[in-house]
């Protein structure tokens, strides 16, 4: 299942008729009402929800109204108000490595606040000359979690999509003390998109291929399973400590390739476009404008 928010309603994303393109299913029409309109608010009943989606009866429905082609410039962040946006940094060796970071014991975790969620095709006012990227896989959380084992993490995904970790490296590093919760949370610094899909559909969950380029350049290329600490095992050490609510994200690290560790350094400039990828996601888009 791919759901998506497209104008701020929930819709399935399906295939057209050869050669038309994705097109999209109303939740709430199709439903007849049994689930509203609201993307963030399927969570609250996600169980029900993804069982209906995924039964013959509504794969009958779905198919009956065909659904409708859309703009993807209309599409809206898939998980737009996030009660926790958790973020988990130096997830990949290669990437601790150029960042000057040993692997740590414990998962580098901290937040973008949630007024930094946006969608996937956005124009990002650039605050400053040192904004870099990091693409991510983010999950969304599809149940309450509370000290879940690993071997039992997956059950508690709603879906993954792709994220971009936009950070201020000045604001992350002033002072004594890192501030990157503060760095990472301008406005438009969390796109997500381009839809959200469930673990079924993709055929290997804990290996997908990610890059990002910049203007065409291709910045970053990896393999989630190339993470230090996997989806499962940020699940459990996260959920060790905190509850992880309905809805929430968790931005689960990026592979090497960011400007910041580049001789020299590489930022992100006015009316550059920085296109983001997961294999079995789909593209994220976002454009800068100072």
């Amino acid at each position: 299942m791919r759901l998506a928010n497209l104008g701020g309603r929930a819709v399935l994303v399906i295939a057209g008729p050869e050669g038309s393109g994705d097109r999209a299913v109303d939740v709430e029409r199709a439903s007849a009402g049994r689930f509203g309109a609201d993307p963030q608010a399927l969570f609250d009943d996600w169980a029900a929800f993804r069982d209906w989606a995924s039964t013959a009866t509504a794969a009958a429905t779905v198919k009956d109204a065909a659904g409708e082609p859309f703009e993807p410039g209309d599409l809206g962040a898939p998980v737009p108000r996030p009660r926790q946006v958790f973020a988990i940094g130096v997830n990949y060796t290669e990437h601790a490595a150029e960042a000057g970071y040993p692997p740590d014991s414990v998962p580098v975790t901290f937040t973008k606040f949630p007024s930094c969620i946006v969608g996937p095709d956005t124009v990002v006012q650039l605050p400053s000359d040192v904004v870099d990227w990091e693409v991510e896989l983010v999950v969304a959380i599809a149940a309450p979690a509370h000290r879940v084992a690993a071997s039992d993490a997956w059950e508690h995904v709603a879906g993954v999509t792709i994220g971009q970790d936009l950070s201020e490296r000045v604001v992350q590093m002033v002072g004594t003390k890192p501030q990157f919760s503060l760095g990472k949370s301008f406005p438009g610094f969390g796109p997500t998109g381009p839809w959200l899909v469930t673990p079924d559909e993709l055929p290997h969950r804990d290996d997908l291929a990610l890059e990002c380029a910049l203007d065409g350049e291709v910045m970053q290329t990896g393999r989630t399973s190339q993470m230090i600490y996997t989806v499962p095992q940020l699940i459990e050490r996260l959920s060790a400590i905190v509850t992880l609510l309905p809805g929430d994200l968790v931005f689960t690290g990026t592979p090497a390739g960011i400007g910041n560790a580049r001789t020299p350094k590489r930022f992100i400039r006015p009316d550059e476009v920085l296109t983001s990828r997961i294999d079995g996601i789909g593209t994220l888009t976002t454009t800068f404008a100072r």
